[in-house]
């Protein structure tokens, strides 16, 4: 079973949201996921862009009026 952590990022401003993003992917170990609630906007535009650019593989998973929330695979 994959074990998952929570993060809840909503109304965390640009980019202290991407860098708590990485420090808590750098906590994760082999196999857990990080779930993640953000803002809608700029927040979910500059956290997709630095996912892909680490190359970590996510998808959406849910999806509010003005929130959505992400899961975070980690296979490193």
């Amino acid at each position: 079973m994959i074990a998952s952590k929570y993060l809840d990022l909503k109304s965390v401003p640009c980019p202290l949201n991407v860098v708590k993003i990485k420090l808590a992917l750098e906590k994760l170990s082999k196999n857990e996921q990080l779930i993640v609630e953000l803002d809608k906007g700029e927040p979910e535009e500059m956290v997709i862009s630095n996912l892909k650019e680490m190359g970590f593989l996510f998808k959406q998973i849910n999806e509010h009026k003005k929130s959505l929330q992400i899961k975070i695979l980690n296979e490193n």
